[in-house]
């Protein structure tokens, strides 16, 4: 499965016609969520071109990195998840994901798009 999205987001940064997920806070409200171009950004960054993902988004390296990372060791161990999973790593991701929200919100440094 993680290898398959790699996959798709990689196949999808050369074919932006395939179909994805709009974001629904952006449509009701016009606000950009913390995720907002995360896609767009790790397209890039799997496809190779890091400046161009790291202006759509400062985690799009981070998380291509992830996934790729992700797919190695569940091919390898032969499991979707690992049989623990520490907390404190999503509670930082997390923490870190939504600081770098507000200071766009604040700076306005959205993309267009």
């Amino acid at each position: 499965m993680p290898a398959g999205l790699t996959g798709y987001l990689w196949l999808k940064g050369g074919h932006p016609a395939l179909p994805g997920w709009p974001c629904p806070l952006r449509a009701l409200t016009g606000v950009p969520c913390p995720t907002c171009f995360l896609t767009r950004a790790t397209e890039l960054a799997l496809r190779g071109d890091l400046e161009a993902s790291l202006q759509q988004h400062a985690f799009g390296p981070l998380a291509a990195a992830a996934l790729v990372g992700w797919s190695v060791l569940a091919i390898r161990r032969g499991r979707l998840l690992p049989r623990r999973l520490p907390g404190w790593p999503l509670a930082a991701g997390a923490a870190a994901l939504l600081g770098y929200w507000l200071l766009r919100l604040v700076w306005g440094s959205f993309p267009s798009g």
